[in-house]
């Protein structure tokens, strides 16, 4: 018979990791919150659990620091449960499961920054449609937020879909004053570190922001689509209209070709206005 790896093994980081998120409701528990479901009853409407399994695992993974009780109710005293500095260092290890899924049990296994329009990655994606994007700052009635995999990506040409950040950061970056003229400012988003996304602005006059997903919180929090490369999870190309309530309005995914998507988020736009 095979010897059972211990969970409490103090020499392995897998089994202590599992010991604390390893089961089924945990990872569920810890993907909802981190999508910005907070409070008991949200919780067991969306994961359909019972009141018992849900209040065993809120309870570990508080008793092990993963989330942490906020109270938001006097009277009647209530709480909800939000991310600890522990919990957000497990974002990753759902991105990495999700993209694990997408690859290869809902894809072929091939590394790609695109998709088919009728697979169950877009679907996902484009049901964000009515949801509202958590911390995320808007200062005009309309945002574009285009996620790209980022600038200077080595070997982007032999990945279906990575090839072109540069020509799509440039074609909006022409047209800024037409999204402008219709109420809208435009955001790029990626998970490269800041300091390489500034770099890019200054050598390209890049008049807009330039978002750093790099530690995964929105990534995780609107369960976008990721690959890998280079040894690094990029974000998939897609673009998501929101509206000044930070609410998305708007998406399109899959984006098969560069300029063309500038241009469909612009219609989009006008559509909305």
């Amino acid at each position: 018979m095979a010897r059972r790896t211990r969970l409490d093994d103090s020499e392995c980081a897998i089994a202590q990791a599992l010991d604390v998120v390893g089961d089924w409701w945990s990872l569920l528990v810890l993907r909802d919150v981190a999508r910005g479901l907070h409070r008991f009853e949200e919780l067991r409407a969306e994961l359909g659990v019972s009141r018992k399994v849900l209040t065993e695992r809120l309870v570990k993974l508080t008793d092990a620091g993963v989330l942490a009780r906020r109270q938001y109710s006097d009277r009647p005293p209530r709480s909800e449960y939000v991310l600890t500095d522990l919990g957000r260092g497990a974002l990753p290890v759902l991105v990495a499961l999700q993209e694990w899924g997408d690859t290869w049990l809902l894809g072929d296994g091939s590394t790609s920054a695109t998709t088919e329009p009728g697979s169950a990655e877009a679907q996902r994606v484009r049901a964000l449609v009515g949801t509202k994007v958590e911390g995320f700052a808007v200062d005009s009635a309309f945002t574009v937020l285009y996620c790209y995999p980022g600038t200077g990506m080595p070997g982007a040409g032999q990945i279906p879909g990575a090839a072109g950040c540069t020509l799509e950061a440039c074609t909006f970056r022409d047209r800024l004053d037409e999204f402008a003229a219709l109420g809208a400012a435009v955001s790029g988003l990626s998970t490269q570190l800041p300091s390489e996304q500034a770099a890019f602005a200054k050598a390209n006059r890049i008049r807009f922001p330039l978002l750093s997903d790099a530690g995964l919180e929105l990534t995780t929090a609107l369960r976008l689509p990721t690959f890998r490369a280079g040894g690094t999870v990029r974000l998939k190309r897609l673009t998501l209209v929101l509206d000044a309530t930070a609410t998305v309005r708007g998406v399109l995914y899959p984006i098969q070709d560069v300029t063309g998507g500038v241009e469909d988020a612009f219609r989009m736009i006008k559509s909305l206005t």
